[in-house]
């Protein structure tokens, strides 16, 4: 008994030894005018390294925080099974704050509107000092954006863009285009209504339908994953999008599982995008 118990207690040591760990930390915006707080997933023997690092960035979805990713989902269990076993790079995963739940009087949202330009906090202020600060490879070739729901809108948007800055994309039930009002309009200049009418001004669909040869060109050096269950109210987003996508001669591709919008399904959908983004760093 006494020896089985010193081989379990070995092999706790032993796998809490892979573990990478989070980190939750803040940054002073001079574009928003406050302290944005972040968690930031560093990889198992970081502290003990001056290397340097490939970055994820992992954006919640509305009504949700930077806590989202790691609590309900359970993203450093996912990190951590997937560097270990060789499947994801070791990497950096930050995971910063754009929202919450009180959508009414609380700003959500990835793009710039009236008293809320995040997009300019974004690429100008957190990118680098992010990078900076945790030792980020800090170019196109390393660096990757993901998210849910809203989240997986902003980083379809981002790399629209910014084509320049990452080398792909994976959006999860993406929250593409509200013309249709899918998620609602809000009230009336509340803030739930600015980020409404922003992702309707900032539709990924009409940014395809709209896109120049140039464009077009500068979009297919990003790779692009969406993922979004059958069963989803987003789920016609996704497939409108890979259809403009596929016609524009933009290669994607287009993962339908069984679900719903919800956390089993992002959980499920992180064990691929981490190594979706693995497999198109740069080598």
């Amino acid at each position: 008994m006494k020896k089985i118990l010193s081989l379990l207690l070995f092999l706790t040591v032993c796998v809490g030894a892979q573990a990478g760990r989070i980190k939750t930390d803040t940054i002073t915006s001079k574009v928003l005018g406050e302290k944005v707080v972040y968690n930031i997933y560093l990889p198992n023997g970081f502290e003990h390294s001056t290397k340097q690092y490939p970055v994820v960035y992992l954006l919640h979805g509305l009504s949700d925080d930077y806590r989202a990713w790691r609590d309900k989902g359970r993203m450093q269990d996912v990190a951590d099974e997937l560097i270990e076993s060789g499947e994801a790079s070791e990497m950096i995963i930050v995971m910063p704050n754009a929202g919450g739940p009180d959508t009414r009087n609380t700003w959500n949202g990835y793009f710039n509107m009236p008293g809320w330009n995040y997009e300019d906090f974004f690429f100008q202020e957190f990118i680098p000092t992010v990078e900076k600060k945790y030792r980020g490879i800090g170019d196109k070739g390393h660096r990757a954006v993901m998210g849910l729901s809203m989240g997986g809108g902003g980083s379809t948007v981002y790399c629209q863009r910014h084509p320049d800055m990452f080398s792909s994309c994976y959006a999860m039930s993406a929250w593409l285009d509200n013309q249709n009002d899918n998620v609602g309009a809000g009230q009336e200049k509340d803030k739930r209504y600015y980020v409404c009418e922003a992702v309707k001004q900032h539709s990924a669909l009409r940014f395809i339908e709209q896109a120049d040869e140039e464009t077009k060109k500068q979009l297919r050096t990003v790779k692009w994953f969406f993922d979004c269950g059958d069963d989803d109210f987003l789920f016609d987003l996704s497939v409108r999008l890979h259809q403009l996508m596929r016609d524009a001669q933009i290669k994607d591709e287009l993962s339908v599982r069984n679900g719903v919008h919800n956390w089993e399904y992002w959980h499920q959908a992180l064990r691929m995008a981490l190594p979706f983004a693995s497999r198109n760093f740069q080598k």
